[in-house]
């Protein structure tokens, strides 16, 4: 276990940060402490009430940072697209946002909701803004998966699970897809050339409201770590000299390794095809020929 700590991130200044989800759970104290070591940070969210509200609160603990907010909505690739329109310099794309374990619903492109928000969400916004992100020297791509993956499983034929659907399942599998694009993403930047570093992390359990428990939520916030410390695998994925394209910053940031089925190449390579073809975001720099 690394005796690292946020106080041990690097000067960020004149560096550029998304995270996406930055307005509650694990996402704000990340874009707090991004801000805090001098990055101009973007608050991705989809909430304009809420995202204002994270961006006054970093403000109020940071007074002068370079922080703002700009709405995104993972579920819709329209607004997507615009948001990464609206993107200037990108040296940091933090991958963060998620929602897990709800009743089967769809996104506006009607693909299952988890897969499609914290999966296909994310790999075009990635997508959008890879030729941002190559342009920047060391520009980092980090995606925040979950222990859950090990247990996740793909099935091409029904992927929008219109058979089937368990809403812990359905979870499991969108964090599979966020290992599996992790580490393609790695692979087709290294064949490219580019030094663009695609890592992942787990945050371990976290006391944040990704999970409604109703009336149990408070046991749960006494229970689980917080989530200042829920963000330190992302932070330190972000930030970390030590850190490697493809690795897996576990919760104590120790690199964990991803199942057999997260480590396959051929499933990665289909599920990216898929992903290609489901959002029309083609990452065209780094393309195999």
């Amino acid at each position: 276990m690394t005796t690292w700590t946020p106080a041990s991130m690097p000067d960020l200044t004149g560096k550029s940060a998304i995270v996406t989800g930055a307005n509650s759970g694990i996402g704000l104290p990340t874009a707090l402490e991004l801000a805090r070591h001098g990055a101009r940070v973007v608050v991705a969210a989809r909430s304009p009430e809420k995202g204002g509200a994270a961006v006054e609160r970093i403000l109020r603990e940071v007074p002068g940072a370079q922080v703002e907010y700009a709405r995104i909505d993972l579920a819709d690739l329209a607004s997507v697209r615009e948001f990464a329109e609206g993107v200037g310099e990108v040296d940091l794309l933090i991958n963060n946002a998620a929602i897990a374990m709800i009743p089967r619903r769809e996104t506006k492109d009607g693909f299952e909701m988890q897969f499609g928000t914290n999966h296909l969400g994310h790999f075009a916004l990635t997508g959008l803004l890879l030729p941002k992100l190559l342009a920047r020297p060391g520009a980092r791509v980090v995606t925040v998966s979950s222990d859950a993956h090990a247990v996740g499983k793909l099935d091409f034929g029904n992927l929008d699970l219109e058979r089937g659907y368990g809403r812990m399942s359905a979870y499991a599998r969108s964090k599979l897809a966020n290992l599996l694009f992790t580490l393609e993403l790695r692979r087709r930047a290294e064949k490219a050339g580019t030094g663009l570093i695609s890592v992942a992390c787990h945050p371990g359990t976290t006391a944040t409201n990704i999970v409604k428990l109703g009336p149990l939520q408070p046991l749960f916030r006494l229970v689980f770590k917080s989530p200042e410390k829920g963000a330190q695998p992302s932070l330190y994925a972000a930030t970390s000299p030590a850190i490697r394209g493809g690795e897996f910053v576990g919760p104590k940031l120790t690199i964990l390794t991803p199942s057999e089925t997260a480590r396959s190449e051929e499933l990665a390579r289909r599920l990216w095809d898929v992903s290609t073809e489901l959002t029309g975001v083609r990452f065209e720099e780094i393309s195999y020929s």
